[in-house]
């Protein structure tokens, strides 16, 4: 579809009711959403409605991150003290 050609973008055989203010594409009554006072096309819509959400939630740590936490810990320790020792 040619932008501006009065069509749908995602319907071109629908005649084009506005365009999406984030995207610019032409759409019809049914691929248009007001939100906010603006009209914007679902995808859009979408990733407006993401970004409202804010990041995800935060994941408790499971037996295995704890497990995994520690031997990284123990390994650590082991690798300062083997470099104690051969500087030392």
């Amino acid at each position: 579809m040619i932008q501006g050609s009065g069509r749908c973008h995602y319907h071109p055989d629908r005649a084009g009711l506005g365009v999406c203010v984030e995207c610019r594409r032409v759409i019809c009554r049914e691929c248009t959403t007001q939100f906010e006072g603006i009209n914007r096309c679902a995808s859009c819509l979408d990733t407006r409605r993401k970004a409202l959400e804010g990041p995800p939630p935060r994941r408790e740590w499971s037996v295995l991150n704890v497990v995994l936490a520690l031997v990284g810990a123990v390994l650590l320790w082991g690798g300062v003290v083997l470099a104690a020792h051969v500087v030392g």
